[in-house]
């Protein structure tokens, strides 16, 4: 019988790159990948032929602006193909335009200025007529003009910023000493709470994302974006969690410190706040919102619990009168950020984006609560965390109530 020998491993041959740096072998493959890519779009795509049917006409109407005697309609082409506006008509009259003179390609915006003498307070019907005979409906409920974004509008846009994030906020923070004396059971329900408190506010975010993202443009990914928002958001706060807990020695074990959990706290908060403040000013700029005293308190009284949220993972530590000043003003500035977006220059997709973004915080932020709800036998749906989450829940809707939008 003959014996087997073993031969050694042969090092694969050395070919003409074996020499070269790694960087280029990156780089080469990438280089050839776009300069195919660009090869077949400047040859007008060989092979693909004319698409056969009529054209694909979708337009979305992004903003609406009212000027005396003026209704100007900011549109994008969403589909596939360019379109032509030939004629507009207003409350099924036809009416004088401009500024759509040639066709608007795909993902082109393009103003249409309607010669309309429009009344204050009554409805409008607009349908703009594509060459194809294709319409693009839009409505106004009710006909309100567009402010003029000057110092003293967007003095008011920050003032009202202040009234529905800062001061609830800050207001609710007032209760850090009452939770620095409760027991320890009921400072787990008042964490259960908390969580009640951001879960609301995730799902709230969430379906205002989707309601904003049916007005928008479909072609940069219509309700998508609301997830895709959420996952960016989810992912860069774990990042940024993960880095903030190691650099601190006194990192508890279970998660992040006291600190950073208060800071993730107010910073997902302040991304609601953003979300909400864009919403709040467009309406504000176009007339669908009353802003009385009425709405105002419904504001700081839903507002007011998001306070309670950031101070609770403080209880037990020591914490500055700065830093509780600077966890307010990340939780709730971030309204009168959003106001100035919203009314100055609202767009739907991007809104529902930041909406998104706040609810993917928001559920980050859940996560990182969920170790300090535990009992002493390792629960986090014990009696009492399951008891504050639903009060946390129900006092969001109640309070949400209030706000008459």
């Amino acid at each position: 019988m003959e014996g087997h020998v073993a031969t050694p491993n042969k090092a694969p041959s050395a070919g003409p790159l074996s020499d070269a740096p790694t960087w280029l072998l990156g780089l080469v493959p990438l280089v050839l990948i776009i300069a195919s890519i660009g090869a077949f779009a400047a040859l007008g795509g060989p092979g693909l032929g004319e698409r056969a049917g009529p054209p694909v006409e979708e337009v979305a109407v992004e903003r609406t602006v009212l000027e005396p005697g003026v209704i100007a309609l900011t549109v994008r082409n969403d589909g596939p193909d360019a379109v032509f506006i030939a004629q507009a008509v207003v409350n099924d009259a036809f009416v004088q335009f401009s500024g759509a003179e040639e066709p608007i390609e795909r993902l082109r915006t393009a103003t249409v200025r309607l010669s309309q003498p429009w009344i204050e307070g009554e409805a409008y019907e607009i349908a703009l007529v594509t060459s194809t005979g294709g319409t693009i409906v839009h409505e106004i409920p009710v006909a309100v003009e567009t402010p003029e974004p000057d110092l003293s509008f967007f003095g008011l846009m920050a003032l009202l910023g202040v009234y529905v994030g800062v001061i609830p906020v800050a207001l609710g923070m007032l209760w850090l000493p009452w939770v620095r004396r409760i027991p320890a059971t009921w400072l787990r329900g008042v964490m259960a709470v908390t969580v009640g408190l951001l879960a609301f506010l995730a799902v709230d975010a969430t379906l205002e994302g989707f309601e904003l993202s049916a007005e928008g443009s479909q072609a940069f990914g219509g309700s998508a974006l609301v997830l895709f928002g959420a996952v960016v958001a989810y992912l860069l706060l774990t990042g940024v969690t993960a880095w903030m807990t190691r650099r601190r020695a006194a990192a508890k074990a279970a998660g992040a410190s006291a600190g950073t959990l208060a800071l993730m706290v107010a910073v997902g908060i302040g991304l609601h706040n953003l979300g909400e403040g864009v919403a709040i000013g467009a309406a504000y700029a176009t007339g669908a919102l009353a802003l009385g005293a009425f709405l105002v308190i419904g504001f700081a009284i839903h507002n007011t619990t998001e306070g309670l949220a950031i101070v609770a993972p403080l209880a037990h530590q020591p914490v500055r009168i700065g830093r509780l000043i600077v966890l307010g003003l990340i939780a709730g500035a971030p309204a009168v950020v959003g106001a100035w977006i919203g009314a100055a220059a609202f767009n739907a997709s991007a809104a529902a984006f930041l909406f998104g973004f706040g609810a993917g915080a928001i559920a980050q932020v859940i996560v990182q609560l969920t170790p300090s709800l535990r009992d002493d036998d390792g629960r986090a749906l014990n009696p009492v965390a399951v008891g504050g989450i639903l009060a946390g829940l129900a006092v969001m809707f109640l309070t949400g109530l209030l706000v008459a939008a």
